[in-house]
């Protein structure tokens, strides 16, 4: 049985971030925005409004999600190449989620977003370097500091964990891509 709060594991970084796997956690960051949308395709509004799993957030309010804390992640990123250490401002994400725009708008707002803000981020991304990715911000909530490139290893992670909530709920419904009922429950 898949672990369905982390269905491709729980993240973890060993602190090693070599140039290769800098640009693959860049690729992977680039890819995210189109493997979230495809991961949508085709779901109705009431799969939409499924949750992932018992007690999880539904697939609608995880498309809002990932913009919400790439958003985050990506002023956590910028504050950290332009000042020293920062402490960056933790933001309750499961109270974002419950946010009325999070619970019922059209999941296109945040697919677009997310499209853009990766453009954005990963056009910096790609200019970094391992001095950069050494740069700090701490994190008040975790009381230690984080270098960039875990943040980096963090959001590559990040992308693919929640489009495999998706990805694994329609599996075990049954949802085929075009969002049509193909077996299962």
């Amino acid at each position: 049985m898949t672990d369905l709060p982390y269905p491709i594991g729980k993240f973890s970084y060993d602190g090693d971030m070599s140039p290769r796997r800098r640009a693959e956690c860049v690729d992977r960051i680039a890819a995210a925005p189109a493997r979230l949308r495809a991961a949508v395709a085709g779901l109705t509004a009431a799969q939409l409004d499924a949750p992932y799993r018992d007690g999880g957030w539904t697939v609608r309010q995880v498309v809002h999600h990932v913009p919400d804390s790439h958003l985050n992640a990506y002023t956590r990123l910028r504050l950290a190449l332009t000042e020293t250490s920062p402490t960056i401002r933790p933001y309750e994400e499961a109270r974002w989620a419950e946010l009325p725009d999070a619970r019922s708008a059209p999941i296109e707002i945040s697919l677009s977003l997310l499209e853009a803000l990766h453009h954005r981020w990963v056009a910096l991304l790609r200019q970094l370097g391992p001095a950069e990715g050494a740069r700090t911000f701490l994190h008040p909530e975790h009381n230690r500091l984080f270098t960039i490139d875990e943040l980096l290893a963090m959001y590559a992670w990040h992308g693919e964990h929640h489009v495999a909530h998706i990805t694994s709920l329609r599996q075990r419904m049954g949802w085929g891509l075009d969002g049509e009922v193909t077996g299962g429950r």
